[in-house]
């Protein structure tokens, strides 16, 4: 069974970059955490405790774009420097060069089987590179500005991309041509990816609103508007039933695409880590579990993305319009979220059963503690607020930190300003 969802909480901040950080990315063994910055570095964050991080430097400015290949063997990066490198996460960060493009590049992706990877630039295409020859292998012309954002499908077959030009495109990496155009945005287009399954895609813009497509259908089915700023970029979750976006609004907000609903709002700053509890069963059956689909199917319901099971997340006040086929449906991120908390903890801390799978059975604990369940309840309920408590020191603690560093660093420049006019 499901079990009810934690809030998440704060896993780690990591501090190193020196100017605005622009891409996160996980290592797909989740032993590393790659990040970019205007600051022209690329990092390589190591998640057990007490690791030096990598700093890589080679690009010539702005580092936009950073992803790890399937294997983890490989990190592509992208720069305004109009140069895509390939580098080994290691101590020694080697790295390849490609002359990638005639302006920025601001977009790198590796297709799962890592052999292939999509560019993304301001000279308004797509250009797809062979990875181990390092070479060019083609290139998608349509966008009439620049292009944010590119993604391969997981089979491989199609690219998605979206532009300055408020249009989201589907490309056929065979034929080399665009099948389909979605022009719902009323602003830029910033980002997109496809969701686990290759069934739909998802954008971010620069209208505050994040859209969800179904592909097979062509049509809009949900469309979320959650956020007061421009969405930056998004990232679906592993199982496919959650979406987490970043926002110039300072947030990160995580939806539940099976419900339609804004689940949390997450506050930040730096590079930051949360843990959540949104798998039941452990990352890698999950991708065992995904598989693409390559026979057309009938008119499906959002449901279809995974499938539906029980959630016990109560529900909030909610600001979320949502359209499934005719009907409208509402809606609401870079970094991935990192699930891997037990869930069977979650249920013995509410009073439930694990084995029997019903939310309301508490008799086995009633017989072994001689707790009432009405008392069980209580305390569970106790619990959820503590924690709730603890995660909100702990942005707390953050922000008190970031707030001596300024501190810290006004009175530094104030020292130096003093020296040099008494010089």
């Amino acid at each position: 069974m499901a079990s009810a969802l934690e809030d998440p909480n704060l896993e780690h901040n990591f501090k190193g970059h020196k100017d605005v950080v622009t891409s996160v990315d996980f290592n797909p063994n989740n032993k590393q955490l790659a990040t970019t910055s205007i600051d022209k570095c690329l990092m390589i964050w190591n998640l057990k405790p007490q690791t030096r991080a990598y700093r890589f430097t080679g690009h010539k400015d702005a580092v936009m774009s950073v992803h790890f290949s399937p294997s983890g063997h490989l990190v592509a990066s992208a720069s305004r420097d109009k140069t895509v490198r390939l580098w080994t996460p290691n101590v020694k960060g080697a790295s390849t060069t490609f002359t990638a493009h005639s302006a920025v590049v601001r977009s790198v992706n590796f297709s799962c089987d890592g052999n292939f990877l999509v560019t993304a630039a301001d000279d308004k295409s797509i250009k797809v590179w062979n990875t181990h020859q390092q070479r060019f292998l083609l290139s998608f012309k349509g966008h009439n500005n620049w292009v944010r954002s590119a993604r391969f499908s997981p089979d491989g077959r199609l690219v998605v991309s979206c532009s300055d030009d408020r249009t989201v495109k589907i490309w056929d990496t065979v034929s080399r041509e665009c099948i389909n155009t979605f022009t719902e945005h009323r602003g830029f287009a910033n980002f997109v990816d496809f969701n686990p399954s290759g069934t739909c895609i998802a954008s971010a813009g620069t209208d505050n609103t994040v859209k969800l497509w179904d592909i097979r259908i062509n049509k809009l089915l949900q469309h979320y508007q959650v956020h007061s700023a421009s969405v930056n970029c998004l990232s679906f979750h592993p199982s496919g039933n959650y979406l987490i976006t970043a926002s110039s609004d300072c947030t990160l907000k995580i939806m539940d695409l099976l419900e339609g609903r804004l689940l949390y709002t997450l506050h930040g700053h730096q590079v930051l880590v949360w843990k959540t509890n949104f798998d039941s069963i452990p990352y890698n059956h999950i991708l065992k579990g995904l598989h693409v689909r390559t026979n057309p199917d009938p008119a499906p319901h959002i449901t279809d993305i995974h499938p539906r099971v029980p959630h016990l997340h109560t529900s909030g006040p909610q600001t979320i319009q949502s359209r499934a086929a005719e009907s409208h449906c509402a809606s609401i991120i870079t970094n991935e979220v990192n699930s891997s908390l037990d869930p069977s903890c979650q249920v013995c801390s509410l009073g439930m059963d694990p084995a029997s799978g019903d939310p309301g059975a508490t008799s086995n604990l009633e017989d072994h503690t001689g707790i009432p369940p009405t008392l069980a309840n209580t305390l569970g309920h106790i619990v959820q607020q503590l924690d709730v408590l603890t995660q909100t020191v702990s942005i707390l603690e953050q922000r008190l930190t970031m707030t001596e560093d300024k501190l810290q660093e006004c009175l530094d420049n104030q020292q130096t300003a003093q020296q040099v006019k008494s010089s």
